[in-house]
C-alpha cells in the first residue's frame, strides 16, 4: 500500500497525486509509520525512484514527529519503542544505499541527532567511528562523513554553554582520532592516483568534509588534541592551496574545478579560523599561508563558479590584515602587488554582474545596496583594503585616490568604450566609505565629496537618454544616495527632478535606485529637522507621482518595493488635495485590488498600505471632506479582502478601516454600525494576528460611537472582549487598551454594573499570572479611573470586592511599580493620579505615614529619573525589518497609529529643572526626617502645600 502511495505522488496527474499525499499525512499520525517507510526504503526489490519518494517522505516526518514543537500545528510524537527500532536501522541503511537516498537518510539522521545526540543516543558515535573504519569504499566513507559534519554543525552556530562543551568534548574523545586518521590515510592516496579522475575526485570530496568537520569542532576553542597535531593538518592544507590536479581542473565536462575549490575554500576557512582565535599557536605557519593564498588568489580566474575561493581566500588576508602580524603588508611593494593583482581585479564588473543587473534586478540589488554581499567578490575585496588601511591609512588611501584619478582619466579618453573604469572608480568611493557611529552618516577622504559629486556624478544624472549606460546611471544614483547627508540642500534640490527623470529608465535597477535615492534623501536631518520639507517637495508633485505610479508599469516592477516605499514616503511629506488625492487613491486602489489576487511581496504590500494610510492622514487632516472619496475608492477593495478571506491583509483592512472611523465625525454612517456588530462577533477574535488590528478598531468606536455602546448589550460583549484579552499574557496590554478607552468615554453611571466584574477578572489575573507588563498596565488603568472619577469611587469600587483591599494594592503594587512607568502620558497621568490620591484622600491614609511617605518617594523618583530613561521615542518614520512576513504576526502601520489622547490637557508644563535636580540627591534623607518629625496630618498639610 505504501509502494502505491509514494509511486501515485509522481504522477503528473493531480488527482491521484492530492489522494495519496492525503493518505500519507493522515497516515503519518499512526504508531509506526516512520518504521513502515523506513523499511520500504530498504527493500532492495523496489523501484529506486519509490525509495527515493518514501525517503524524502521519511525524513520530513522525523521533523515534524520526532520532537514536535508546541507551536505548531499538533503532531503525534513517534514512540520511544520505535526511536529505538529506528535508531538501530538507519546508520547500517544509509550506508548500504544509492547516493540519492544516502543524502536523504542523512539528512534525517541528523535531524534525529540535533535532538538525541549525544545524551538520547550514545551508540552513534561508535557505530560511525567503527563503521568508518571498517569502510572498504569511499562511497560509504563520504556518506558517513557527511553525517557526522551534519551532526557537529551545531558546535559553530550555538551558544558557549557548559551542556555545549561537554557535548564537544565527547565528540572529541570519540571522533577527533578516527577523522585525523581517516585524513592522513586519503592525503597518502591522493598522490597515487592523480591520473584518474574517477579515483581523485570521490578522495578530493572526502578531503573537503574533513576539513568542514575540523571547522566544527574547532569553532569553539581549541581543542588538546587538535593543537597536539596541528602540523599534520597544517602540512595537508597548505599542500591543497598550493597543489593543482590537472585531471580534474581541466574536465571540461564535469564539476572537477569546483571539487577541487571547494577543498581550497574549506581550507581557507579553517585557517581563517585559527587567524581569529588561535593567532598565537598558528603564527608560526602563517607566513607560508599568506603565501600560499596570495598565490592562488593572483591565478584564480574571475569566472562566478570560483567565487566561493576568491571570497574565502580573500576574508583570510583581511583577518592577517587587522592582526598584530599585519607587517606582511607592510611593504610598499606588496601592497601595490595586491591592490593590482587581487583588489582591482574583483572589483571590476564582469559579464555575471552584467547579465545580474539585466536579468535579475532584485538579486543585484540585495547585493548591491542592501549590505548582503559581503560574500561577493566586490565586497570582499573592498574588505580588504578597509582591514589593511587599519594600520597603512596613507599608503592605501594614495594608491586609491591615484587609482581613481587614473580610471576616471581613462574613461575621460573613449567613454563609450572605458565605461566600466568609471563604474569601477565609483565603486571604490562607495564601497570604502567610512560609516560614522550613528551608521546613517558616511564619510570618505579618498575624494572631496561635493567636488567629486559636481564633475563625475552631475554629468550622468544630467544626461537626457535615461537609458543609455544604466550601469553607470546607478552608480551615480547610488553615490547621491550614499553622501546624501554631504549634499547641500540647494545642490540637492536642483538635482532632484534629474533623479525624478530616471524614474523613466527602462532599467529595473535605474529606476529602483532612482526611487530608492529620493526616499533616502527625504529622511536627512539637520539638528533633529527633516532637512526637505513639504515646500522644497510640494513643486515637484506634478512630475513625481506620475513618474512613481508608472514606474510600477514597467515588467517585472509591478511590485517593486523601492517604488512602493518611496510613494509612501513623499506622499507622508507633501501636502496632497484636489486632483492629486483622487489619482492617487485610484492608483493605490488599482495596485491594492491586484495584489488581493495573490499576496506574494510582503514588503511592497506594507509599504502600499502604509501609502493609503499616509495619504487618508495627511489630506484629511486638511480636509476632512475627502472622507467619502476615499471610502467610495477603498470599501469595495475593503471588502473584497474580507469576503474572499485574503487573511494576509486582514490587520491590514481593520488599522485602515480604524482611521477612517476616527476621521469621521459622529454619529457614525450606517455601513460603519454594521462593521461594529462584526467586530463585537467572537468569531472575529480567532485569529490572534488579527487581535490587535481589531483592537485598533474597538478603540476607533468606542471614541466615536460611546453612546451606542448601552444599546442591544453591546457593552457587555466590550468587557467580555476585555476579560478574554487581559487573560492571556501575550495580550494583557490588548485588553487594558480596551479597558482605557471604555473608561475614558462612558460615564460612571453607565459602567457602573460592571464594575464588580471588572476589577474580579484583573484580580483573578493578578493573584494567578502577575507579569510586569500587567502590573504596569493596573496602575495605569488604576490612575485613569481616579482622574476620571474621583478617588473616593475607585476605593469605594475596589473595597467592594473585598474589604480595605485598596490599601493592600497600593501598598504591593501600585508604590512599588509607579516608578517604572514609561512614556510621556503614561507618566503625567500616574504621577498626578499618585499626588491626588495622597493629597486627596487623607482617610484612606490615615495613620499609615509609612505607607505615604513611600507613595511620595515613588512619585518623586518616577519624576526625577532622566528623560531618555522616563519617556518612549516613537520614530517618525516606519522602516519595516525581517519582521514582516506571511507568518501569523500582525504589523503595525505607522501612517495609521491611534492618536494618544491625554486625559489630563489641563495639567500643562515640567517640573522645573533645578527643582528635580534638588529632588534626586535630596529627597530620600527629606522623607525620613518628615516621617519622624510630622504627624500624619501634618504630612498631609505639607503634600498639599507642596503639590
Amino acid at each position: 500500500m505504501l509502494s502505491q502511495c509514494f509511486l501515485q505522488t509522481l504522477s503528473p496527474d493531480p488527482e491521484p497525486r492530492r489522494r495519496a499525499e492525503s493518505h500519507l499525512f493522515d497516515s503519518a499520525s499512526r504508531p509506526g509509520f516512520g518504521l513502515a517507510v523506513l523499511r520500504l526504503v530498504s527493500l532492495p526489490n523496489v523501484d529506486e525512484l519509490i525509495r527515493h519518494a518514501a525517503a524524502v517522505n521519511f525524513k520530513n516526518h522525523l521533523r515534524s514527529h520526532w520532537a514536535p514543537s508546541p507551536d505548531s500545528d499538533p503532531h503525534p510524537p513517534i514512540t520511544d519503542e520505535e526511536k529505538s527500532e529506528i535508531k538501530s536501522h538507519i546508520v547500517g541503511l544509509m550506508l548500504a544505499s544509492s547516493p540519492r537516498i544516502q543524502s536523504q537518510l542523512s539528512e534525517a539522521l541528523a535531524i534525529i541527532g540535533k535532538h538525541d545526540f549525544p545524551k538520547a543516543w550514545p551508540t552513534l558515535l561508535p557505530e560511525l567511528v567503527a563503521s568508518l573504519r571498517a569502510a572498504q569504499d569511499y562511497a560509504s566513507i563520504n556518506g558517513i562523513l557527511s553525517t557526522a559534519n551534519s551532526i557537529f554543525k551545531k558546535f559553530r552556530y550555538e551558544y558557549k554553554t557548559n551542556d555545549l562543551l561537554l557535548d564537544l568534548k565527547y565528540c572529541l574523545d570519540g571522533f577527533a582520532a578516527p577523522l585525523l586518521e581517516i585524513f592522513l590515510k586519503t592525503a597518502s592516496l591522493i598522490p597515487a592516483n592523480l591520473n584518474s579522475a574517477d579515483t581523485l575526485r570521490p578522495l578530493i570530496e572526502s578531503q573537503r568534509l574533513c576539513c568542514r568537520i575540523f571547522y566544527s569542532l574547532n569553532f569553539q576553542e581549541l581543542p588538546e588534541f587538535f593543537e597536539d597535531h596541528m602540523n599534520e593538518w597544517m602540512v595537508e592544507f597548505q599542500k591543497y592551496l598550493t597543489t593543482t590536479y590537472p585531471v580534474l581542473e581541466d574536465d571540461k565536462r564535469g564539476n572537477g574545478l569546483a571539487i577541487v575549490d571547494g577543498l581550497r575554500a574549506a581550507v581557507c576557512e579553517n585557517i581563517n579560523l585559527y587567524m581569529e582565535k588561535n593567532e598565537e599557536e598558528f603564527k608560526g605557519y602563517l607566513p607560508g599561508f599568506a603565501s600560499a593564498v596570495w598565490s592562488l588568489l593572483m591565478t584564480a580566474s574571475a569566472s562566478s563558479s570560483r567565487d566561493q575561493l576568491s571570497v574565502t581566500a580573500i576574508k583570510f588576508l583581511t583577518t592577517v590584515s587587522t592582526s598584530v602580524h599585519h607587517s606582511l603588508f607592510s611593504d610598499p611593494n606588496i601592497l601595490q602587488q595586491i591592490f593590482d593583482s587581487i583588489v582591482i581585479p574583483n572589483i571590476r564588473l564582469r559579464e555575471e554582474d552584467e547579465e545580474l543587473f539585466e536579468m535579475n534586478y532584485v538579486e543585484y540589488i540585495r547585493r548591491d545596496i542592501e549590505g548582503s554581499d559581503l560574500d561577493t567578490r566586490r565586497r570582499i575585496a573592498c574588505e580588504l583594503l578597509k582591514g589593511i588601511a587599519t594600520n597603512y591609512r596613507d599608503k592605501v588611501k594614495e594608491m586609491v585616490s591615484m587609482k581613481i584619478q587614473n580610471m576616471l582619466a581613462s574613461y575621460g579618453t573613449n567613454p563609450a568604450g572605458n565605461w566600466k573604469e568609471k563604474d569601477c572608480a565609483i565603486y571604490l568611493v562607495v564601497s570604502l566609505a567610512i560609516k560614522t557611529a550613528g551608521g546613517s552618516m558616511v564619510t570618505t577622504d579618498l575624494v572631496e565629496v561635493e567636488s567629486f559629486f559636481a564633475t563625475v556624478i552631475v554629468p550622468e544624472l544630467k544626461a537626457q537618454d535615461v537609458n543609455g549606460f544604466p550601469m553607470l546611471k546607478a552608480d551615480a544614483l547610488k553615490f547621491f544616495t550614499t553622501f546624501r547627508n554631504h549634499i547641500p540642500k540647494p545642490v540637492a534640490v536642483t538635482m532632484m527632478p534629474d533623479v525624478i527623470r530616471f524614474l523613466q529608465s527602462e532599467s529595473n535597477v535605474v529606476h529602483s535606485y532612482a526611487a530608492n535615492c529620493i526616499e533616502k534623501l527625504l529622511l536627512v536631518k539637520d539638528e533633529g529637522r527633516a532637512r526637505y520639507t513639504s515646500l522644497d517637495i510640494n513643486p515637484l508633485v506634478p512630475l513625481l507621482l506620475p513618474n512613481l505610479f508608472n514606474a510600477l508599469k514597467f515588467p517585472e516592477s509591478q511590485e517593486n518595493l523601492y517604488i512602493m516605499k518611496c510613494i509612501m514616503r513623499v506622499l507622508g511629506v507633501v501636502d496632497v488635495g484636489g486632483e492629486i488625492v483622487g489619482a492617487c487613491i485610484t492608483n493605490l486602489t488599482a495596485v491594492l485590488s491586484e495584489v488581493c489576487k495573490n499576496p506574494k511581496n510582503p514588503f511592497f504590500n506594507h509599504y502600499l498600505f502604509e501609502a493609503v494610510a499616509a495619504l487618508v492622514r495627511r489630506s484629511c487632516e486638511k480636509d476632512p471632506s475627502l472622507i467619502s472619496v476615499y471610502e467610495a475608492c477603498l470599501f469595495p477593495v475593503l471588502q473584497t479582502i474580507l469576503v474572499n478571506d485574503v487573511t494576509e491583509f486582514w490587520p491590514y483592512t481593520f488599522q485602515i478601516l480604524a482611521q477612517l472611523v476616527d476621521i469621521h465625525m459622529p454619529p457614525l454612517p450606517p455601513n460603519y454600525m454594521q462593521l461594529f456588530e462584526l467586530l463585537l462577533s467572537p468569531a472575529s477574535w480567532k485569529r490572534s494576528a488579527n487581535v490587535p488590528a481589531l483592537v485598533r478598531l474597538l478603540q476607533a468606536f468606542l471614541q466615536k460611537a460611546p453612546h451606542e455602546l448601552n444599546n442591544e448589550g453591546r457593552l457587555a460583549q466590550v468587557l467580555g472582549i476585555f476579560n478574554q484579552l487581559v487573560s492571556a499574557s501575550s495580550t494583557e496590554e490588548l485588553g487594558f487598551y480596551v479597558l482605557n478607552t471604555v473608561v475614558e468615554n462612558l460615564s460612571y453611571e453607565v459602567i457602573s454594573p460592571y464594575i464588580g466584574h471588572i476589577w474580579g477578572a484583573l484580580f483573578m489575573r493578578l493573584q494567578k499570572n502577575r507579569t510586569v507588563k500587567f502590573v504596569k498596565s493596573l496602575v495605569i488603568f488604576m490612575s485613569l479611573f481616579l482622574v476620571q472619577h474621583g478617588h473616593a469611587v475607585l476605593v469605594g469600587s475596589i473595597n467592594a470586592v473585598q474589604a480595605n483591599i485598596f490599601v493592600t494594592i497600593l501598598e504591593q503594587f501600585w508604590i512599588p511599580n509607579l516608578r517604572l512607568i514609561t512614556g510621556t502620558v503614561e507618566l503625567k497621568l500616574t504621577s498626578v493620579a499618585s499626588t491626588k490620591l495622597i493629597c486627596e484622600s487623607p482617610a484612606l491614609l490615615n495613620g499609615s505615614a509609612e505607607l505615604w511617605g513611600k507613595m511620595l518617594d515613588s512619585i518623586v523618583t518616577l519624576l526625577a529619573r532622566p528623560e531618555q530613561e522616563r519617556v518612549e521615542d516613537e520614530p517618525e518614520v516606519p522602516d519595516i525589518g525581517e519582521a514582516v512576513g506571511y507568518s501569523a504576526t500582525f504589523v503595525r502601520l505607522f501612517n495609521a497609529g491611534k492618536k494618544e489622547e491625554d486625559p489630563l490637557k489641563e495639567c500643562k508644563g515640567k517640573l522645573h529643572t533645578k527643582f528635580r535636580q534638588w529632588f534626586c540627591c535630596a529627597h530620600s534623607d527629606l522623607f525620613v526626617s518628615i516621617h519622624r518629625a510630622c504627624t500624619t496630618s501634618d504630612l498631609l498639610s505639607v503634600a498639599t502645600a507642596w503639590s
